[in-house]
């Protein structure tokens, strides 16, 4: 994906940020696997208090559902050095998180040519919330599951050539992928009925469902309530949160940093803020102060007629 020309950081500067550099990458992937594999082990230590069982499906459910985060960096091919590293990571994180790698990257590109103009971004084929009861379901994550599901089955089987991201060449690709991953979740629930421990549904989709709210709250703030025109500082909104927040999303809170200059590595997106900032018009100081200005007028979030 192609440096924006915004002119906002200067070529020096641009260039120095726009170093890859993979020791960053294998920190922040480990730590957060590490993350997820402890409090899932929380999670199922029968021995433990309930209190701190259900902190651990909570905390790995999040760091389960915040593999979006990796794959979403990987399909840019900005974590690692190297191209085939940033795929295996990718494919990985979406097989964790539900997604496919292989389309997600396609997908993504259009995402990012057409970000959050009507009728060209696809991510704006997915409902909005423009009603109490719309947001509180996209929140529950009712929305993501139930569109991933269809969404799937159709890369499985349906018909992909209206889709303008995936081109004829790409289409077969896609699909092998995806044919995969369902054979690794296949052979994840044999076993996991062999041996009868419920691994499958007690250490992965319980623990992904009860952490997509938080991704969800996060994911609605990115664009959501911004302009509908091919303005980077004005369609993308940057939320400046805590650190553990920044840590889990990579970075992805600098969103609007990232879709000015999406070659920038998520390292580099915190400096690249500092530069960036002044010109932002949707600079938000947390979560919590995004979603009580989206709930003060729902109906605003409506796409244009």
């Amino acid at each position: 994906m192609a440096t924006s020309s915004t002119g906002l950081i200067d070529r020096p500067a641009l260039a120095e940020l726009n170093t890859l550099s993979t020791a960053p990458a294998v920190v922040r992937l480990l730590s957060h696997l590490l993350t997820l594999v402890l409090a899932g082990l929380i999670w199922r230590q029968p021995g433990l208090p309930w209190a701190a069982r259900l902190t651990g499906l909570l905390i790995s459910g999040i760091a389960l559902a915040t593999c979006f985060a990796p794959l979403h960096e990987c399909c840019h091919r900005t974590a690692f050095r190297s191209k085939a590293l940033n795929d295996a990571v990718a494919w990985l994180a979406g097989l964790l998180s539900f997604y496919n790698a292989t389309f997600y990257r396609r997908y993504h590109q259009w995402h990012h040519r057409f970000t959050h103009q009507p009728g060209r971004d696809p991510e704006l084929e997915d409902p909005v919330p423009t009603s109490l009861g719309g947001y509180l379901l996209e929140l529950s994550g009712w929305n993501w599951w139930s569109g991933k599901l269809r969404g799937y089955a159709r890369l499985l089987w349906g018909d992909l050539s209206d889709l303008p991201y995936l081109s004829p060449e790409v289409i077969p690709q896609v699909r092998r992928s995806v044919r995969l991953q369902f054979l690794v979740y296949g052979v994840v629930l044999l076993l996991s009925c062999i041996h009868a421990n419920g691994f499958l549904f007690w250490s992965w989709l319980l623990p992904l469902a009860v952490g997509q709210p938080f991704l969800r709250f996060v994911l609605l703030a990115e664009h959501s309530g911004c302009s509908f025109s091919s303005d980077g500082t004005a369609n993308t909104r940057t939320t400046l949160t805590v650190a553990p927040v920044r840590w889990l999303m990579w970075n992805m809170p600098f969103h609007a940093e990232h879709h000015l200059y999406p070659s920038l590595p998520f390292h580099a997106l915190p400096a690249a803020h500092g530069r960036i900032a002044p010109h932002l018009r949707h600079l938000a100081p947390g979560y919590l102060a995004v979603h009580r200005v989206l709930l003060r007028d729902l109906p605003a979030l409506a796409l244009p007629a």
